[in-house]
């Protein structure tokens, strides 16, 4: 049961090895210019690996959850579905259902736990294989792994590792099952991965230069954090602490910008209507004031 690319690797990896009686994942959804519908990731691959589909819009119908219990599933693996799953179908597969979760449990519960690991300067995350139950992230763990955050990682880096990391993790989790020890997660140390906003995405110069390096790569590639150039909105896509003083929003050369206090280096960006490119050919076309944002 997943939606996005972030669940692929889990499909993949579990398909090699077991038989997947079925798939859930979200409705196909408008997408690119004609706004056609277009199916979610792991349909596409479901598809493509000849495995049946289903796609409800909710599971909250006693007709969705007969069809569910009806597949007589060992286990379910859920991973970014975007569903709730009420109780009775919690309850129907023999051994419950699984969740591979972006985070080291019961740090970053919610929906945003790459986005928020990078945000809030965390030196480390990983990936957590928990027994669901009713409750927004709070099973016990199943698996843990741990994976450093580089200090250039954005949000796109942490989410191929940490994808791969689920596929792999939940492969073990399945072979060791029953013989696993369901580690409740502790009280302390609980914290909530809000949704982004896109409100949040626009840079105040302001900031401290590690919180403007940190929301850059926290929010790359999606929302974006932008800035205004000249009058374009222009998104920032991965940027470093640099050396380096003055006024918020200053150019101190190149596309180095500073902040509150320090400077950060912007040494990926996006113009709008054109594709992500270095800072260096951004640049060339592109001529930066004295001050931005």
């Amino acid at each position: 049961m997943g939606t996005p690319d972030f669940s692929v690797p889990a499909l993949e990896a579990i398909h090699a090895l077991h038989k997947v009686v079925c798939v859930y994942t979200q409705p196909p959804r408008p997408a690119g210019r004609g706004k056609k519908d277009r199916p979610s990731p792991v349909q596409a691959k479901a598809a493509a690996l000849g495995l049946p589909v289903r796609h409800p819009v909710s599971l909250k119908t006693p007709e969705a959850q007969a069809e569910f219990a009806a597949l007589g599933a060992d286990v379910a693996v859920v991973v970014a579905y975007g569903l709730i799953l009420p109780q009775a179908v919690l309850d129907a597969p023999a051994k419950g259902c699984l969740n591979i979760h972006a985070s080291l449990l019961p740090r970053w519960r919610g929906a945003a736990p790459i986005h928020r690991a990078i945000m809030a300067g965390d030196a480390e995350t990983g990936i957590a294989i928990m027994q669901m139950e009713a409750g927004l992230d709070t099973g016990p763990v199943l698996l843990a792994e741990r994976t450093p955050i580089g200090v250039e990682d954005t949000t796109a880096d942490l989410h191929d590792r940490l994808a791969a990391m689920g596929g792999r993790l939940i492969v073990e989790a399945l072979d060791r099952l029953g013989t696993l020890s369901p580690v409740p997660q502790p009280e302390d140390g609980v914290t909530y991965a809000a949704k982004i906003d896109k409100a949040e995405a626009l840079v105040d110069w302001s900031r401290p230069a590690e919180e403007v390096d940190r929301l850059i790569r926290g929010l790359s590639p999606f929302p974006g954090a932008w800035t205004e150039i000249g009058g374009e909105r222009v998104k920032l896509l991965r940027s470093r602490r640099a050396a380096g003083s003055g006024a918020p929003g200053e150019i101190l050369g190149g596309f180095t910008v500073a902040c509150g206090n320090g400077a950060v280096e912007v040494t990926e960006a996006q113009r709008e209507g054109k594709k992500a490119m270095a800072a260096a050919e951004v640049l060339k076309g592109l001529n930066l004031p004295r001050r931005i944002g």
